[in-house]
């Protein structure tokens, strides 16, 4: 058992919760994306950034913390890391929204939804896997299905190129969507990062 002169500082644990939920509600604006039209698509590529403004003012609340901590939760490293790829997530879902409305995309391809199904669904399991960070329980299913889904992003991602490679598409058509798909497949590969993460953080405190 470790012994600590200095109680913990427990404010991160609200903190990464918060960063979570504000990635869920950034991944559902996505979704709200899909069959939008022109005018719709601005008004949520507003709300999204005011999310990702507010995902920044969490990840810097974060810093501000670590920074002003004397005693951590766990590692500094770990909390460094596990906020800036939280904040990497939305960074990636607004920049996926900004290029939808900044190409005035008529139709995106057959294969995003799916891509931002998965998407959704690693958001909902990060926020219900952040608050369990306070007892280190049952977070091992969360990092499993996590990885689980980017491998399924990846599939998906693999056929959308595929299908914007296969002649049906302008070639200017293809740059656009093609910087859109991709920039969802990081935010998969961000998400598998946050999970594999929790797990680090998991081994080393158990």
């Amino acid at each position: 058992m470790r012994f600590r002169l200095t109680p913990r500082e427990t404010s991160f644990y609200e903190l990464f919760a918060t960063a979570a939920d504000n990635v869920l509600s950034g991944s559902k604006l996505l979704m709200e994306l899909l069959g939008a039209d022109a005018a719709a698509r601005v008004e949520i590529g507003e709300r999204m950034r005011a999310a990702e403004h507010a995902g920044d003012d969490v990840t810097h609340a974060i810093f501000h913390q670590l920074n002003s901590s004397f005693v951590t939760p766990f590692d500094r490293e770990d909390i460094y890391r596990l906020a800036s790829l939280l904040d990497d997530i939305m960074d990636f879902m607004e920049e996926a929204v900004d290029l939808v409305v900044l190409y005035k995309i008529d139709e995106l391809p057959k294969g995003v939804e799916s891509q931002i199904e998965v998407l959704g669904r690693a958001a909902e399991l990060t926020a219900e896997a952040m608050p369990r960070l306070r007892t280190m329980r049952e977070l091992n299913e969360y990092w499993i299905e996590v990885n689980r889904l980017e491998n399924q992003a990846d599939q998906v991602h693999r056929k959308l190129l595929a299908q914007l490679f296969s002649g049906g598409f302008e070639a200017i058509e293809v740059m656009k969507l093609k910087q859109i798909v991709d920039v969802l497949e990081e935010a998969a590969d961000a998400f598998e990062s946050v999970a594999n993460t929790v797990e680090t953080i998991v081994v080393k405190e158990s």
